[in-house]
């Protein structure tokens, strides 16, 4: 039989009780400090102008900050909601502590969003900053372009590598995700440098592990390929995945720059 289909937009995963979209327009205003005495990057969310119209002519909007790549609450803050306003005014400050050293490689997301009463909140738009080319003597208000959001990224799970290497350089891992039987990772990993002729001899394989304090459990795992069974022209025992794994995979090769969405079973 073939593999059960995720069913619905990705964005269930991508931000859980937030689904939905309308055309995007409009413009945020806002300015960013960091307070060294503090420790403190301050977001100060100023306001809006010509949001999308949510539902008869209005939107209850409020904005959401991340400061990615952690995509988890402990990096989510929110602004109060602003009711029946298209041209919201908010004078609030978001605040993360953190030392300035790390702001670099941070990108703060900062998206605004219609609040429904039903949990079914819409997308308006979103900007980005990274965090590490910011002037960080500007500390005036500044007026960004809302932006479309692209499809987000699904959550691997842990840990990966790209056979046939199987290096250090090519193993990645999220972070543990606690007391939890349905864990949610939002977790993406990068490998550059491919070719798409190298995937059609490569395995992507994931692994899944219980954290113990100072042991760890393999809970099961999964092989992503054409389950070829060599590699390069070389037999190699990790080119074995199952006709389900082999469909994926395939799919990845017939779909060039875009996500491809599975559920797979766990082998053990």
């Amino acid at each position: 039989a073939p593999a059960p289909q995720l069913s619905g937009s990705l964005m269930s995963l991508y931000s859980e009780g937030e689904l939905g979209s309308v055309a995007v327009r409009g413009c945020v205003q806002f300015s960013l400090h960091y307070d060294p005495a503090k420790k403190e990057l301050q977001v100060h969310v100023v306001q809006c102008r010509e949001l999308a119209e949510a539902k008869r002519q209005r939107s209850d909007p409020y904005i959401k900050t991340y400061l990615l790549p952690d995509k988890s609450n402990r990096s989510k803050r929110k602004t109060a909601v602003r009711k029946r306003s298209l041209d919201p005014v908010f004078n609030e400050t978001l605040k993360y502590k953190l030392e300035k050293r790390d702001l670099q490689g941070r990108t703060l997301n900062l998206s605004v969003w219609h609040h429904d009463s039903l949990g079914r909140n819409l997308f308006l738009g979103e900007v980005e900053v990274a965090l590490g080319a910011w002037d960080w003597a500007n500390t005036r208000p500044e007026w960004f372009n809302l932006q479309p959001r692209v499809s987000p990224q699904p959550p691997p799970p842990p840990p990966h590598y790209v056979l046939p290497d199987d290096s250090k350089a090519s193993r990645q891992k999220t972070r543990v995700v606690k007391r939890s039987l349905n864990p949610l990772f939002n977790h993406t990993m990068v490998y550059d440098g491919f070719q798409a002729k190298d995937l059609a001899e490569a395995c992507a394989e994931f692994t899944l592990w219980h954290q113990e304090a100072f042991s760890k459990r393999q809970l099961g795992g999964i092989r992503l390929s054409l389950g070829t069974g060599s590699s390069y022209g070389l037999p190699v025992g990790w080119m074995d995945s199952t006709a389900q794994e082999q469909g994926v995979w395939k799919r990845l090769l017939q779909q060039p720059r875009q996500w491809v969405e599975a559920l797979l079973p766990l082998r053990t």
